[in-house]
């Protein structure tokens, strides 16, 4: 793992958790346990790795181990679970003011023999896999601003309404960029009660002025500024890009975010691996963020 990184996330952990009480009852701290869960994940291992001294460098060598069923018992518990979040909203560093996001999905898929009763069967490209779905919303900074897992069978706009909507408020006249599955009435209606606009490829222009009136004023616009001026949405549009470049610079690095692995299964170990992957990666934007500034 890189120094620089390792650093950063070490030092959020830190902050992070002491924003939480002291609990005498407890033998390890939550910065040791979150700092060895973030640990194993950094090096694609399971928990159990963690629990062997040998297994660490000088990068960052605790004096004390837990036994196994210590640290997992611990990483599943609430105190975890929110520093884990902290962490996640420290290194994601969203300005209130951003004008520019983007919210896609992207498959996780599981081997055809797994039983995970969790994984479902979905579609991808080029045919149908079992699995789970990362969606994302992104900033044009190249972070993660908030993701949710779910199954690979439930479609991307629904959960991008519940990610919009448990952010703050969009500035006013941001906007929000996403490919042809996301144009749907409600989502446009949504986010321009959240302040921005949304912008999507069409999936048809409705004539008919009941369907119109139906689809609120902000679709009406979109659609309306699309038939209008068509060279700029499609020059705008194609900032989009940059979405698919986030997600893929977030499973194309060393310790980036790969093939789930057999031992992560079940969706709340889903949910906390990839959480972890992506703090990983914030991380990293952090650091060519500010050599680049």
């Amino acid at each position: 793992m890189d120094r620089s990184q390792w650093t950063i996330t070490y030092e959020s952990i830190q902050r992070m958790a002491r924003r939480l009480r002291r609990d005498p009852r407890l033998v390890f701290n939550d910065v040791l346990i979150v700092a060895m869960y973030m640990w194993s994940v950094a090096h694609d291992r399971p928990m159990c790795w963690a629990c062997d001294r040998r297994n660490y460098s000088r990068l960052f060598r605790p004096r004390r181990l837990p036994s196994v069923s210590q640290f997992t018992r611990r990483v599943k518990s609430t105190r975890v679970r929110q520093v884990l979040q902290w962490v996640h909203e420290d290194l994601a560093d969203v300005d209130a003011s951003v004008m520019l996001q983007f919210v896609d999905g992207k498959p996780l898929v599981v081997g055809v023999a797994s039983r995970d009763p969790d994984a479902r069967r979905g579609h991808v490209m080029g045919g149908f896999a079992r699995g789970y779905k990362l969606h994302s919303l992104m900033t044009a900074s190249r972070k993660i601003r908030t993701f949710s897992l779910t199954p690979l069978n439930l479609h991307e706009m629904p959960v991008a309404s519940e990610l919009i909507a448990g952010v703050p408020p969009m500035t006013p006249g941001s906007l929000l960029l996403a490919d042809g599955n996301y144009d749907a009435a409600d989502f446009h209606k949504l986010v321009e009660s959240r302040g921005g606009r949304l912008l999507t490829r069409p999936r048809g222009f409705a004539r008919h002025p009941v369907t119109r009136r139906q689809m609120g004023a902000a679709r009406r616009e979109h659609n309306d500024l699309w038939e209008r001026a068509y060279d700029l949405c499609h020059d705008v549009y194609k900032l989009r890009v940059a979405a698919e470049g986030i997600l893929s610079a977030l499973t194309s690095y060393g310790g980036g975010l790969g093939p789930l692995p057999a031992f992560v299964r079940r969706l709340p170990r889903v949910t906390r691996w990839v959480g972890a992957k992506i703090i990983l990666y914030n991380a990293r934007v952090t650091i060519k963020n500010a050599a680049a500034a």
